[in-house]
């Protein structure tokens, strides 16, 4: 069982919550190794359609890496940190279910990463953002430099990773970090309600979308022109196609089967 996670299915949503508050819920080795162990199961799982992640408590979503842990790490030790999470995090991304982070609070460092590893960010209005690694001498580890400058742009990116400055929600919207800002106390409400909104439309469909998106961003225009063309081919040919639009002539909700 795990000690650092809570893991809640309830009607095809997993609501996923690191659970360290009173270390505001630090990323040490545990959490890491149960984080890979959730997604293995969000993977797997075809009882889980979208998944909610959020931390435990009102300060903190994830307050960075578990400083205790770095302190004494050698170089390859290091590196082999850093490979892991970026795995587990990858892992997240490209899991085919959609992920919403709900952010209730600091989101430092490597939960700044975890929380852009999600495909949808909804942040409350007193959460705080940044990558405060170089204040420490050391640089992201988990993906903040690969996808900060990706969601915000490279000056953006590069004035938080090179400041190591914390912004609000507000300033976080304004970038682009995160899609919306709502009120604590409606933050998994509305993150809740958003995933439901996603999860009425095929799933085959979702899948297909998150993965051109994904592969679409890493190779040229025609290349990813030419991925989107192959994933509605292949929609073509499912039942939930053939559903999905006969639904539509007949002025229905559509009843998708994954299939």
């Amino acid at each position: 069982m795990p000690t650092t996670l809570l893991f809640e299915l309830s009607d095809g949503i997993v609501r996923l919550t690191i659970n360290r508050p009173d270390k505001l819920n630090a990323l040490n080795a545990t959490v890491i190794a149960e984080l890979g162990d959730a997604v293995t199961r969000i993977e797997t799982d075809a009882a889980v359609r979208g998944v909610i992640l959020t931390g435990s408590g009102q300060k903190a979503f994830v307050a960075g890496a578990d400083i205790a842990e770095l302190t004494a790490q050698t170089p390859i030790e290091g590196q082999a940190r850093a490979i892991l999470g970026q795995q587990v995090f990858r892992r997240l991304e490209r899991c085919g279910k959609p992920v919403i982070a709900a952010i209730n609070g600091f989101a430092l460092g490597g939960g700044c990463e975890l929380a852009m590893a999600c495909h949808i960010r909804i942040a409350a209005e007193h959460a705080k953002f940044g990558q405060p690694e170089v204040k420490l001498g050391i640089g992201p580890g988990y993906g903040g430099t690969a996808r900060l400058p990706r969601l915000v742009g490279k000056g953006r990116a590069l004035e938080l990773l090179l400041t190591g400055g914390m912004i609000d929600a507000a300033e976080a919207y304004r970038i682009g970090l995160v899609n919306r800002v709502v009120s604590g106390d409606k933050l998994l409400a509305e993150a809740e309600t958003l995933l439901r909104t996603i999860l009425e439309n095929g799933p085959l469909a979702i899948r297909a979308c998150l993965e051109a998106v994904d592969a679409g961003l890493e190779t040229s225009l025609d290349q990813a022109l030419l991925l989107e063309a192959n994933h509605f081919g292949l929609l073509s040919a499912t039942e939930d196609m053939r559903e999905g639009t006969k639904a539509f002539l007949e002025k229905r909700k559509p009843l998708f089967k994954g299939a």
